[in-house]
């Protein structure tokens, strides 16, 4: 990866928001083909056997394979060989691009203002923290960044985005004109994955007897049905970290970090180091950070640990109120970094002191007061 950052430096962000003095090489990123439309079996059987011989598939071939899949047209056992096939390959960008382009492509979409941003990870990193990213979204809406968040239900850990804001009072049953009248009057509309992305059912109960982790633990951040051009996106794996990043480039986002914590987190963690992509004007550079890098102490694992649904709801009313602590540093820090990317802050700093502000001027906890009031209104607009 990316060099250390100096434990007591402060970070500054030129156009592309990487720290000048821990500046990786800049790859391109190349662009993508439109998702097939017209693909069948005999397209899915073909990526079989590319896959079988030990080859990679180019994000046509992805996405022929992949659209078979999500159109119904294929069987269990189709999907579990090209599932497994690239599971013991590993995944390549172009595979994922091409997946990630089809599961877009058929999503129930969303309206979202041009520089609205997505916090959003993989999950599966079995930490067992509090909804970090779910807090984050709160903050950075305070902040006046508007967010289209696309979450689930926990898989892997006792609470995920979905759960916790169910227990905050947020009513996950909104239809597209709802969520997009959220973002607009409270800054930020929660998407709840299974409801827009009915073509998944296609592949449920394979992913569930495989039990391996397959590409679609990487496709969920991929397809948020808004489109953002921003996102922060958490990793479960180090190695992910800069593919991932030049995947988003391949979908069209603009601007991106993707973070993975040295402690295994899938966010930008304040017990150690996090290694970090950047992805801007279709270049991916890649850095290390310490939370000392944005002004903030650093914590111990415990400190950060979660519980269920209602004890992380607990949690982020506390941070949202003002509570200081671990639980706040590591919001603060992941918000940071989103309003970084978001061009609302100009340094790491800058974003550590616009999302604390956001936190105590009481703005943070407003966005959650007026998003469980909208949700809850039984009037679709």
């Amino acid at each position: 990866m990316g060099t250390d950052c100096s434990p007591t430096s402060s970070i500054s962000r030129g156009s592309s928001g990487v720290p000048a003095a821990v500046r990786k090489e800049t790859r391109p990123v190349p662009s993508s083909p439109s998702p097939a439309g017209d693909a069948d079996s005999d397209d899915l059987r073909a990526a079989i056997k590319i896959v079988a011989r030990g080859q990679s598939l180019s994000q046509e071939q992805s996405a022929k394979a992949f659209e078979a899949i999500m159109s119904g047209d294929a069987t269990d056992a189709q999907i579990g060989a090209l599932l497994m096939g690239l599971h013991v390959r590993g995944e390549t960008v172009d595979e994922i691009a091409g997946a990630a382009r089809v599961l877009r492509a058929k999503a129930l979409p969303v309206k979202a203002p041009e520089g609205a941003i997505d916090t959003c990870g993989t999950g599966g990193d079995a930490k067992g923290t509090h909804n970090i990213s779910t807090c984050v979204a709160f903050v950075v809406a305070g902040a006046g960044v508007p967010v289209a968040k696309h979450g689930n239900k926990s898989i892997s850990s006792r609470s995920g985005s979905a759960d916790v804001l169910k227990a905050l009072g947020v009513n996950l049953d909104c239809a597209p004109e709802t969520i997009e009248r959220c973002i607009a009057e409270c800054g930020l509309g929660f998407m709840f994955a299974p409801a827009h992305h009915a073509a998944m059912r296609h592949v449920a109960k394979v992913r569930g007897e495989l039990g391996v982790r397959t590409i679609f633990n990487l496709l969920g951040p991929l397809a948020n049905p808004a489109g953002t051009k921003y996102q922060i996106v958490g990793v479960f794996h180090r190695k992910w970290v800069e593919p991932v990043a030049k995947v988003l480039g391949v979908l069209g986002v603009e601007r991106a970090w993707v973070v993975h914590g040295a402690d295994g987190l899938d966010e930008l963690t304040t017990t150690t180091v996090s290694d970090v992509a950047v992805l801007d004007g279709g270049q991916v550079s890649t850095f290390r950070i310490s939370p000392l890098n944005a002004g903030l102490p650093d914590a111990r694992p415990e400190d950060l640990t979660g519980g269920d649904a209602e004890e992380n709801a607990a949690h982020i009313r506390a941070v949202l109120q003002g509570n200081a602590g671990p639980l706040r540093d590591i919001a603060l820090l992941n918000a940071a970094a989103a309003l970084l990317v978001a061009g609302k802050a100009s340094t790491l700093r800058d974003g550590v002191t616009l999302a604390a502000d956001a936190i105590d001027s009481g703005k943070a906890m407003a966005v959650l007061d007026a998003l469980v009031a909208l949700t809850n209104d039984r009037v679709e607009a």
